[in-house]
């Protein structure tokens, strides 16, 4: 099972597949940068503008506009959507052609975003994102799971968030660049995500579809070649054995994937999955990286300042990712959460503390302070890139038996969204109302997340994706239970 080797074209597969999380990084990053730059506002949100605009407006308000942060979240709840579709699709019609899929959708609403004239063109152009985004978000963790060989399965899976960080920080450069360029920056930002998808739709042409996904189809022979090919050795009777066995179970059970779901075979992953996913939102890294820039403001940082401001944690969140890419598969999945915990909620706590004691309504934060809360900032951004980052797409994708493995991660997948979506949309209502006592609210939810991950998640660090059922859920104290 381990004699496979890393060859050229199998890293190719690897990285072009993972431009899927580069869209999604890139749709991240800008959209903070474009809903704070005024040339914006001033076509699509005149009233935020005017708000904006009155010196002695509350530091925690003048972005709160439900329509503004439907800009944002619109995507989100589209994407919800159509990571069901990306199921169907991913098993219909096979990983490849869904990430194919990804990158028409995206392309489009590239497109449609940066030309659009009017709310519902850019609106439009959001839901057309987040058709992209829900195929992406889909495939690509399950596509790097399946070909990436057993002992480097986590470090593969990870490129798909190391991605991710690359992309907003992309964004953020591309935010600090534009914002300078009259009237039309914005367009430039939002039509630049055409890029990453441009690159992706080539790469899917150059992939091969997953070993799984073929036998699945009924493919054997070209399943078997496939999986000869991206393990560099022709000795892979053992693994294919196992794909195959796997196949023909999920094949016996596979008429009701949604009942099945319920499963005891399932449910663990099931739940773990849905909870990591509301967790990963809940660690409140979205609120922060979303709206970095206007944060940064909020703490009287100018409006450049505050994209470099983004600039440096965006370098913080790829930087942190390599660390996770080395250790998910040396320390394992659990003490990677459980370590950034710990480190998440002392940065919270102190960020909530000064801004509490320090940060008026309508003053400015002291230079020393404001320096002190982006570095807090930095600690915070570094352990969740380590561990809850990656590891929220990593252990879903892995842990689902084959049966229930598209359905189930389209559910953690659609949780995901579905919570981007809430903290998109209430962020900053909630902002305005909690003020600082928000990062005292996201700090209870790192305490319970902890606590989860103690009791409830086991170890899959070097655990074949196709025997999770017997090495873990029937060794695990609670949920040997359920079998």
């Amino acid at each position: 099972m381990n004699n496979s080797k890393i060859t050229v074209y199998v890293v190719s597969c690897w990285i072009f597949a993972a431009f899927g999380g580069l869209m999604f990084g890139y749709d991240i990053g800008i959209s903070g940068g474009v809903s704070a730059m005024d040339d914006f506002l001033i076509k699509f949100f005149p009233h935020v503008y005017q708000r904006k605009l009155h010196a002695k407006e509350n530091n925690y308000c003048k972005y709160d506009n439900w329509l503004l942060q439907l800009f944002t979240s619109s995507l989100y709840i589209s994407a919800l959507f159509a990571s069901f579709f990306a199921s169907k699709a991913a098993t219909k019609l096979g990983r490849r052609t869904t990430i194919l899929i990804a990158s028409i959708f995206f392309i489009v609403g590239a497109v449609l975003s940066a030309a659009a004239e009017n709310k519902l063109m850019l609106i439009f152009g959001r839901i057309l994102f987040g058709v992209g985004v829900g195929f992406g978000n889909e495939t690509v963790p399950l596509f790097l799971t399946e070909v990436a060989p057993i002992q480097h399965r986590g470090a593969v899976n990870i490129m798909f968030q190391l991605f991710v960080t690359i992309g907003i920080f992309i964004a953020n450069l591309v935010n600090y660049g534009t914002s300078m360029i009259h009237p039309n920056g914005w367009r430039m930002s939002l039509g630049f995500a055409a890029i990453p998808a441009v690159i992706l739709f080539i790469g899917s042409f150059v992939i091969t579809d997953t070993p799984t996904s073929l036998v699945e189809r009924g493919n054997e022979e070209q399943g078997k070649s496939t999986l000869m090919k991206i393990r560099g050795v022709s000795d892979v009777e053992a693994e294919y054995k196992e794909i195959v066995a796997a196949c023909e179970q999920a094949k016996q059970v596979k008429q009701h994937s949604l009942k099945n779901l319920l499963k005891p075979a399932s449910i663990p992953p099931l739940v773990i999955g849905v909870l990591l996913q509301i967790f990963q939102q809940f660690t409140g890294i979205n609120a922060i990286m979303f709206y970095a820039p206007v944060l940064f403001q909020t703490m009287g940082f100018k409006a450049n300042a505050s994209l470099l401001s983004s600039v440096i944690t965006g370098i913080v969140n790829v930087g942190s990712t390599f660390v996770s890419i080395y250790l998910v598969d040396k320390v394992g999945r659990r003490k990677l959460l459980l370590q950034a915990c710990c480190q998440m909620l002392i940065s919270q706590l102190a960020i909530g503390a000064i801004l509490v004691t320090s940060l008026s309504e309508t003053g400015t934060l002291k230079r020393t302070l404001a320096a002190i809360v982006v570095l807090l900032v930095c600690t915070y951004v570094m352990s969740f890139a380590w561990s809850w980052g990656p590891l929220g797409w990593l252990i879903p994708s892995e842990t689902f038996p084959l049966e229930t493995r598209t359905t189930g991660f389209a559910f953690a997948v659609s949780t995901n969204m579905l919570f981007t979506s809430i903290i998109a949309q209430l962020f900053l209502t909630m902002l305005c109302t909690m003020k600082a006592y928000i990062f005292f609210f996201f700090s209870g939810w790192i305490i319970v997340m902890g606590l989860f991950v103690f009791f409830f998640l086991p170890e899959t660090k070097g655990v074949p994706i196709d025997s999770m059922v017997e090495r873990v859920w029937m060794q695990h104290p609670i949920w040997k239970r359920l079998f």
